[in-house]
């Protein structure tokens, strides 16, 4: 039995979308990832400043 060409291009548009979602996840996995590393420097820089005006202030005298 032979598939007609409507069958096959309907085949091959949906490997395609396939494709395209599989790549689409990992996008998103490695964007999630850089996102993930971004917050975290912040939070670390942020956590850094707000130590260094603690102790700034802790040593100045009255």
């Amino acid at each position: 039995m032979f598939m007609k060409k409507a069958q096959v291009l309907a085949l091959l548009v949906a490997a395609l979308a396939f494709c395209l979602a599989f790549m689409a996840a990992g996008v998103l996995v490695v964007s999630a990832a850089f996102m993930a590393a971004g917050l975290a420097v912040t939070f670390w820089v942020t956590r850094s400043l707000v130590r260094d005006v603690r102790r700034r202030r802790l040593d100045r005298p009255a």
